[in-house]
């Protein structure tokens, strides 16, 4: 029996020669089935020329790229009532017989985003595509704090108003990335299943990825998200519906605005993490990137960027400075820098440079350990008294 409310989508473009099998595997599961094929110059169109009952075709006239289909083949299946669209690529390297595992996936967790993590321990995966999918994944942890096994596969599947709740950038190889985290920013679940893959010898795979253009794209969209994700400005959530699920930052409702940004990623431990973070690394001699280095390690550790920004200040001069200093200089000469003059802050600014960032190795973590000790403590003491006042009301 095949599920009701859910479309395969496949995205073509020149892969005559493996469309049928693609299309008949998937058609025993699912219904409807939308090709949406980009532009095609093989003989994808003679064969997509044969009307069949449960098969739409959608037709660019000239290739936009593989975002841009999977967006055309969402907008089909919203147009025929489906709430969900599984894609699989085109080339014949995904089995149909996965999508039982993404109708079980849907049925558990509707409102995910689900990813087949594909299984590269065959000999014939190409070294690129190892390659390309670990460089992928590790700039998805950074940019989204969470891990992910396969951010490259194309063999997924779409709540669909997740697909239409937003408006996309990417219209091509790079917009499956996109996707993913702009999703894992918006609070969607992104679940992975594990799922075959085929890959054929080097000299009988045919890939449309250009390695020039498609990996500029990927590097301009990784150095716009990865810039996006620093920022202490909340990004928007839906759920998988595409419903807004939190208020939106707005500088004509700053006090509004504030507590959201202070409620983000604000668990007692997250907060204590946040605190001590931004402490120890304000406590080091990074003049003018402290700041930087602490958005990119709160956006890899989901901490909240406003409280880590926030205790680094408590670092800011003379105290701290003058305590690591003190300490550094003691270090490397057994005895305390008595003597505050222009030979001692200003021609020998380099060795009490050395000595802050070698005294900040002792007083940083210290620091970090107290102050997120007792933010820890605060906050869990707060929380608590917050749940028992609700309990009483």
């Amino acid at each position: 029996m095949k599920a009701v409310g859910i479309a395969a989508l496949i995205p073509l473009y020149n892969h005559a020669a493996t469309l049928e099998q693609v299309v008949a595997g998937v058609r025993r599961r699912l219904d409807p089935v939308i090709v949406v094929d980009d532009g095609s110059t093989d003989a994808a169109a003679a064969a997509l020329a044969r009307p069949r009952p449960g098969i739409h075709i959608i037709r660019h006239a000239r290739n936009l790229g593989k975002g841009a289909a999977i967006l055309s083949g969402a907008a089909r299946a919203d147009e025929l009532g489906c709430r969900h669209v599984i894609t699989i690529d085109a080339d014949g390297q995904h089995f149909a017989e996965d999508i039982e595992a993404f109708l079980s996936a849907i049925a558990a967790d509707p409102e995910a985003v689900v990813v087949g993590r594909r299984d590269f321990s065959a000999t014939t995966v190409p070294r690129s595509s190892r390659f390309g999918r670990d460089f992928s994944n590790f700039w998805f942890r950074v940019q989204t704090g969470r891990k992910i096994g396969d951010s490259q596969s194309g063999f997924r599947a779409y709540p669909l108003k997740v697909l239409l709740a937003f408006k996309w950038r990417e219209k091509r190889y790079a917009f499956e990335n996109e996707v993913l985290v702009r999703a894992a920013w918006a609070g969607i679940r992104i679940r992975e299943i594990p799922v075959n893959v085929h890959y054929p010898a080097r000299h009988e795979h045919i890939s449309h990825f250009h390695r020039l253009w498609d990996n500029l794209r990927l590097s301009f969209l990784n150095t716009r998200l990865t810039m996006r994700s620093m920022l202490p400005w909340p990004h928007d959530q839906v759920d998988g519906r595409g419903r807004p699920t939190a208020e939106p930052v707005s500088l004509l409702h700053p006090v509004r605005s504030l507590r959201r940004l202070l409620h983000e990623n604000a668990t007692p431990p997250q907060l204590a993490l946040a605190v001590a973070l931004g402490v120890l690394v304000g406590a080091l001699p990074l003049l003018g990137l402290r700041g930087l280095l602490i958005l990119m390690v709160t956006g890899y550790f989901r901490l909240n960027k406003v409280v880590a920004l926030s205790a680094g200040n408590l670092c800011i001069p003379p105290f701290v400075p003058a305590l690591c200093i003190e300490l550094g200089y003691f270090l490397r000469h057994g005895r305390f820098l008595t003597e505050i003059s222009l030979r001692t802050l200003g021609y020998q600014a380099p060795a009490r440079l050395w000595e802050w960032g070698l005294g900040a190795l002792l007083v940083g973590p210290g620091l970090a350990l107290s102050f997120g000790l007792a933010t820890w403590l605060l906050a869990e003491t707060l929380s608590t008294r917050r749940r028992k006042t609700r309990r009483e009301n």
